[in-house]
């Protein structure tokens, strides 16, 4: 049986950790590519010689030429120039604009037939980017936010609660941004609503260290930003394409229509599988939560505007 290829463009430390944590898998081969002379084909050659300590015989290419990402089934885009501290998604849109539509034409002139996952910042507005610059349907652009969000959101129920992060289920909608919208109401404990669980202002100060997420960890680093979870939820939506698990996770989507929102790439429950998203998952939202999603997508729209200008 031949092995899946996915790409992973970028080799910096979001880059290769998902490159580690998929040769892991030891489902598919993978090409880490960028543009810094020996960085990829280094980290490559380090996750490769893991291979035998770990018990996986994953295929690990380190390169800067395209040529050798060819025939993916996925590629991952984590380029783009890092958030610094006290620098907002925005200030890095132009930039990352530039490198996200360069690496687009690069990967599909080799892989026409791939699925996108678009990891850059800001990430709803790059997918944007991958979307126009490849021309691929809807189905095949996807975007990794929202399940990086939730799993911060379930780290914080489960610290505040003492359990199990296994027994917590969430739910964050909405742009990668100050406006994501984590939902109490679909945030439960072995089924239980968390507002049972805990007084209202903990759970009020839980949403916000979750909308905070990021830049809380920025602030620790000092330089770069988070690399494991976000290396982590990556994975997660490649396992459930190229498996064709078939998941229901919080991915940033095309929407035409659903949700009353149209052409804007917002986080919503998807059914990830092999032709990628394979369905968008209508949720009954309250009047408040519509609002906010409302508002985060203008956020978005706000963003796209500028890419457009």
């Amino acid at each position: 049986m031949s092995r899946n290829k996915v790409t992973v463009v970028g080799a910096g430390n979001v880059g290769g950790t998902t490159a580690q944590r998929l040769a892991e898998r030891n489902y598919t081969d993978v090409v880490l590519v960028d543009i810094v002379e020996g960085l990829p084909q280094g980290k490559a050659l380090d996750i490769l010689q893991s291979g035998p300590i770990y018990g996986y015989d994953s295929k690990v290419i380190g390169t800067n030429d395209y040529a050798e990402t060819a025939n993916s089934d996925v590629v991952v885009i984590t380029s783009g120039s890092p958030r610094k501290p006290g620098m907002s998604r925005d200030d890095l849109l132009e930039t990352n604009q530039n490198i996200v539509g360069s690496v687009t034409d690069a990967v599909i002139e080799h892989s026409p037939d791939a699925i996108l996952v678009v990891v850059a910042n800001p990430l709803d507005a790059m997918c944007h980017v991958a979307l126009q610059r490849s021309g691929f349907p809807r189905e095949r652009v996807v975007g990794m936010a929202g399940i990086l969000d939730t799993a911060r959101y379930r780290t914080f129920i489960a610290q505040e609660l003492g359990v199990s992060v296994r027994e917590v289920s969430a739910l964050v909608l909405g742009g990668h941004g100050d406006t994501m919208v984590p939902l109490p109401s679909l945030a439960t404990v072995a089924g239980v609503e968390i507002s049972k669980l805990m007084p209202k202002d903990r759970v009020e100060a839980i949403v916000q260290r979750t909308r905070d997420g990021g830049a809380e960890i920025g602030g620790l680093l000092k330089t770069g930003s988070a690399f494991y979870a976000p290396s982590a939820a990556s994975v997660e939506m490649v396992d459930s394409i190229l498996l064709d698990q078939k998941r229901i996770l919080p991915c940033a989507a095309y929407l035409q229509g659903e949700y009353g929102i149209n052409d804007l790439f917002v986080g919503v429950p998807v059914k990830l599988g092999r032709s990628g998203i394979e369905e968008i998952v209508e949720i009954d939202l309250s009047e408040e939560e519509k609002g906010q999603l409302r508002t985060s997508a203008d956020a978005v729209q706000e963003l796209v505007n500028v890419l457009n200008g």
